[in-house]
């Protein structure tokens, strides 16, 4: 498996410094790249379906690159916060760094922690908790290992997009069913293991106490400004994450079997990508299917599963289908609704 197509991410921070730093139109830069330059190069950089050879030696370098965006996305929110307070930004240059750094957040540091968030070792989970904190979302640690990846094709599931309904329905319901699923969960996980309420092994409690502590901080050190950043780029940065929930399963159920029980998790319950640019960049989270059957695989060792669905476009373009829902379901439902007649539940 080739290495370096991963570190492509790694560009998002260099381009969001460069808007940082030259301000006016090129807040704006990080943007341009997301969603019109990665989108015109996807389409032409092919398709990728190599797989690794799962009896092989897993390399340090795969660990390394996801281990290394948790210090580079510090610095880089760091030295945009420095920046901003040495020279404040017009209003319009704002909205442009905290778009920029959303997408920072969102399209590298929230891909990676979900990638952090489905290891066994604390450390790697820590990294993850550390990163969706950073946008001010930290329940999605709870609510997508615990929630999302048991009831997804159901309508107990936030982050499953119905057929017919919008991006525009779909994100706030998924927030909200999101964040209440979210305290369930632990709820539920805290009283089975006998874990006191107050105890910071309540993730309920410890994540409240490190996002408050985060944004106090923030506001001591920088003023309303840096916080009005801080929230700015956090929102960029869960948009961004909704609306790839929404592309994931869209239109994509599963089914109830005679016993009652939820039919497993298969190759028809996701929407896969094989573009070779934004598989990369994400380090594989457009093989969503394998991801859903082997959750605790590590990316670099997920299946292409050529039975599994595929989107016609790569993740940036389809996001920016999703935001016009009338082309989207022209697009969409008459894949979404072949899947569903090809398929057959299994126990």
């Amino acid at each position: 498996m080739p290495r370096l197509p991963f570190l492509i991410a790694y560009s998002f921070p260099m381009l969001h410094l460069i808007g940082v730093e030259l301000r006016g139109a090129w807040t704006y830069l990080m943007l341009l790249d997301v969603f019109l330059v990665t989108p015109l190069m996807d389409a032409f950089s092919g398709h990728s379906t190599r797989e690794a050879d799962l009896d092989a030696p897993r390399s340090r370098f795969h660990d390394l690159a996801l281990e290394l965006w948790v210090p580079t996305q510090i610095a880089v929110f760091a030295w945009t916060v420095a920046s901003i307070l040495e020279n404040r930004p017009a209003t319009w240059e704002l909205i442009g760094i905290c778009i920029s750094m959303g997408g920072v957040a969102g399209a590298g540091g929230i891909t990676i922690a979900h990638e952090l968030m489905h290891r066994r070792g604390r450390l790697h989970r820590a990294m993850g908790e550390i990163l969706m904190s950073m946008v001010c979302y930290a329940h999605f640690c709870i609510e997508h290992v615990l929630g999302h990846h048991r009831f997804v094709g159901t309508y107990e599931d936030p982050v499953t997009a119905r057929r017919g309904e919008s991006i525009y329905a779909f994100i706030p319901r998924a927030v909200f069913t999101g964040m209440t699923s979210a305290w369930r969960l632990e709820r539920k996980r805290c009283e089975r293991a006998g874990i006191p309420a107050l105890s910071l092994r309540n993730r309920r409690l410890r994540y409240l106490i490190t996002q408050t502590a985060l944004v106090t901080s923030l506001y001591l050190f920088g003023g309303p400004l840096i916080v009005v950043f801080f929230f700015g780029q956090a929102a960029m940065a869960v948009f961004l994450l909704e609306v790839t929930d929404y592309i994931e399963h869209y239109g994509l159920t599963r089914a109830t079997l005679e016993n009652g029980r939820l039919e497993r998790v298969a190759d028809h319950h996701s929407w896969n990508s094989t573009h070779a640019l934004t598989s990369a960049y994400l380090f594989h989270l457009t093989r969503h299917s394998d991801h859903h059957m082997e959750a605790s695989r590590p990316y670099d060792l997920l299946r292409a599963r050529a039975d599994a669905p595929c989107l016609p476009a790569g993740y940036p373009t389809m996001m920016l289908a999703a935001l016009v829902p009338p082309f989207w379901f022209r697009v969409m439902n008459p894949r979404a609704d072949a899947v569903e007649q090809s398929k057959s539940p299994t126990g």
